[in-house]
């Protein structure tokens, strides 16, 4: 019997030091510990979203082949973010690593510790452009909307912009 390759829509987000490093190397233990990355999204610069007084974040979406179930993907998101050196210290606040699951297949997840859509995607401009770019028809399983119609329909007044 075939494993079933899954789909994970990921967003890594860093404000902290060599952003762009810190996206790269993201994506390489992304690539090591949970599958391939099929597509990434430009990277975009963003005001912080929750808690203002901080750095700006880069923030890109990736679109991940794995074989893991969506409790593992979190697993291995957990393991990154820890070895990267993020510490969880205010809710919203500066991060040298945020990873969040976005879409998981069409699945809908409900736990104490996994919500899969992400709850907020359609607050967030950061999270919406770049997801747009590589899954703009991609359809929200609970809204019923593609992405790009969400986008569209964004009250949130923080613009993110390109910068690679």
């Amino acid at each position: 019997m075939k494993n079933k390759v899954n789909e994970a829509y990921l967003i890594t987000g860093t404000n902290l030091g060599n952003r762009m490093e810190n996206l790269n190397t993201a994506a390489a233990l992304i690539e090591k510990d949970m599958g391939t990355v099929i597509k990434s999204s430009p990277i975009y610069e963003t005001e912080p979203w929750g808690l203002a007084n901080q750095p700006s974040f880069y923030n890109q979406v990736m679109l991940v082949h794995t074989l893991l179930t969506a409790s593992g993907v979190l697993e291995v998101i957990n393991k990154i973010e820890k070895a990267m050196g993020r510490i969880r210290l205010e809710k919203y606040g500066a991060r040298i690593m945020d990873i969040d699951i976005l879409f998981f297949n069409h699945e809908i997840h409900d736990t104490e510790t996994l919500t899969i859509p992400h709850p907020r995607i359609t607050e967030r401009n950061f999270v919406l452009m770049p997801l747009a770019e590589i899954a703009g028809d991609f359809i929200h399983p609970v809204l019923h909307q593609p992405v790009s119609a969400l986008l569209q329909q964004s009250k949130d007044p923080l613009y993110a912009k390109k910068v690679g």
